[in-house]
């Protein structure tokens, strides 16, 4: 049996494929190593897995997440996939790689997402050749869903808020301004704070022509600090995978098109195609 996960920061989508083909589906919530550690991970795993998943018959796991930078963030979540199944081989790679595999299979291309957090690749067809790094929450992440929050908290704290859009965002949240400063400073996973209310701006319906300059703005400091960076970026089809790319493309189509770049595919996730990747690449 192969398990297949895409780890993003909030949720993450697993795929169990049995020895006869078979692909069983279910959902943990998302761990990032920059926030969620070893421990953290195991306790988490084994509160929200289904009760009934043959965990001793699972030969190999490829597990693709948020925050695996490096071969320390990635060693966090390997830890935790070797305790929940310690008779798997455990593959542990970036999440960006999940998105070319599943977006571009084994063709060349660029590759991005645009969920939680941001980033951006060139795929060689096997690999990322290249990539600027996105820089996280507090640095970067320019058109993440943490991104569009953040300006919208912004708004909120520095009283730039449309009367109408700030009283629609106290009746549903009722959050004060102490509140909001502490959930990002104080509390743990503030990018999963903040991400949360680009649920909101894609809600607003009392002042579209707001909400829709937040997105934007937000996906136009995407294009301008990160994407157009990338040499002969216009050459390349636009392919994004994330909530936020799909759930605002006629915007994010929009931007892209003023920057010279044609849309490719756009996915909420990558899992369905990511599978097919796997099970493609292990007949070859």
């Amino acid at each position: 049996m192969i398990l297949i996960a895409d780890g993003g920061s909030t949720k993450t989508s697993w795929s169990l494929i049995d020895d006869n083909g078979k692909i069983i589906m279910f959902h943990t919530e998302g761990y990032n190593p920059y926030f969620s550690d070893t421990e953290y991970i195991i306790d988490s795993m084994k509160k929200n897995m289904p009760s009934d998943l043959p965990t001793s018959k699972i030969t190999e796991v490829n597990y693709y997440g948020a925050g695996v930078h490096n071969e320390e963030k990635a060693l966090i979540v390997k830890k935790a996939m070797e305790v929940i199944f310690p008779d798997a081989k455990i593959d542990i790679g970036h999440d960006l790689m999940a998105a070319a595999r599943a977006l571009l299979g084994n063709k060349r291309g660029f590759a991005a997402i645009l969920g939680t957090g941001t980033n951006t690749c060139i795929y060689d067809g096997e690999g990322i050749e290249m990539n600027i790094d996105s820089l996280a929450y507090i640095l970067g992440d320019e058109g993440s869903g943490c991104y569009i929050g953040k300006k919208l908290l912004s708004d909120y704290l520095r009283g730039y808020m449309p009367k109408n859009v700030r009283d629609s965002f106290w009746e549903t949240f009722k959050l004060t301004p102490d509140d909001i400063l502490e959930a990002v400073y104080t509390k743990p996973l503030p990018n999963r704070f903040c991400a949360s209310f680009s649920k909101f701006v894609y809600d607003i319906t009392v002042n579209i022509e707001y909400s829709r300059n937040i997105v934007k703005s937000s996906f136009d400091d995407f294009f301008k600090n990160l994407v157009s960076h990338y040499p002969d970026y216009q050459s390349y089809e636009f392919n994004c995978i994330g909530s936020v790319a799909y759930n605002f493309r006629n915007v994010l189509e929009e931007v892209a098109t003023e920057y010279g770049m044609k849309m490719g595919k756009i996915m909420r996730s990558p899992i369905d195609d990511l599978v097919k990747y796997h099970i493609e690449n292990r007949k070859k």
